[in-house]
């Protein structure tokens, strides 16, 4: 797994973690924003791969 995989993953853990103490829309945007940024993140030649792969190969 890749190091921004593992932010994007611990970004959703984090915002889930959160709910209680900031609420559930705070947290909401947490979840929704860390894996954004983190494609965002990616190079275009990353994302164009991304795109083009399905998602059944995505988890191998």
């Amino acid at each position: 797994m890749s190091t921004r995989a593992k932010i994007a993953i611990g970004g959703v853990a984090v915002g889930l973690l959160l709910i209680p103490f900031i609420g559930f829309w705070m947290s909401l945007l947490v979840v929704l924003g860390v894996p954004a940024v983190a494609y965002l993140m990616l190079d275009p030649s990353q994302r164009r791969r991304l795109k083009r792969i399905t998602r059944k190969e995505i988890g191998r």
